[in-house]
């Protein structure tokens, strides 16, 4: 037990700026450029209160940088987020693997992408991956570092065409075992989606509101034999 709290306080504190930045966007195989069509911080730290609109877009002490970019995408194809610990860091620097969690991904429609503010309802999960394989006690973080920071997210075919905002996001549980401790790194891609048929309307939340500080998926603690977990928002949106 001592050795485990010794392990759980080096995570905590000898790891406290390993953080990370949703910094590129690929679609359509192109690997857009650093900071194109998403509103990147120069900041790579975290979001801790669920309450904030900062929980939506990033923002606050984390200033993002606005881009007029609109990104094209295709329903029913997958585009890859890509995350890196700063902007410019290499592609085996993505974030510590202390920094265990669920990886997810959001969209929300909007009227006009690049000036739309993010928080507020709307939103609806597309994706989602958590404790991966408990009995190796591998996260969806882990499988994110093997994938050297490609986050696949797959763009349902049967919502209605139009722009959207595309948010990528992680949560570190490291710290999770009291509230306002989960590390929230989240930023939002602006998208303009093709194809789609609009056959479904999603049932969405509002961010912040989804999220809450003891959601038993967000105040936990991940180093106490953990067998399952439940990971926090909403459902998953399927076609």
């Amino acid at each position: 037990m001592k050795l485990q709290n010794a392990f759980s306080l080096a995570a905590v504190v000898g790891v406290a700026t390993s953080h990370t930045i949703f910094t590129q966007l690929t679609a359509g195989g192109v690997t857009n450029g650093l900071g194109v069509g998403i509103r990147m911080p120069s900041y790579d730290g975290p979001i801790t209160n669920v309450n904030s609109n900062d929980i939506a877009c990033n923002g606050g002490p984390n200033p993002t940088t606005p881009s007029r970019s609109v990104i094209d995408v295709q329903a029913g194809t997958t585009v890859k987020a890509r995350w890196r610990h700063t902007q410019q860091s290499g592609p085996d620097d993505i974030i510590d693997a202390s920094h265990k969690g669920p990886v997810m991904a959001y969209l929300k429609k909007v009227t006009n992408a690049v000036t739309d503010p993010g928080y507020g309802s709307g939103w609806f999960k597309i994706s989602e991956a958590g404790f991966t394989n408990p009995a190796a006690g591998t996260w969806a973080v882990n499988d994110l570092i093997a994938a050297l920071g490609e986050q696949s997210i797959p763009i349902p075919t049967c919502i209605a065409p139009g722009q959207y905002l595309l948010r990528a996001e992680i949560i570190a549980l490291h710290g999770a075992r009291t509230s306002g401790g989960a590390q929230f790194y989240m930023e939002c891609a602006q998208i303009n989606i093709s194809g789609g048929t609009g056959t479904k309307t999603p049932a969405t939340v509002s961010l912040p509101g989804a999220y809450k500080a003891n959601d038993p998926g967000v105040m936990l603690d991940i180093y106490q034999n953990l067998k399952s977990y439940a990971i926090p928002g909403p459902p998953v949106f399927y076609c």
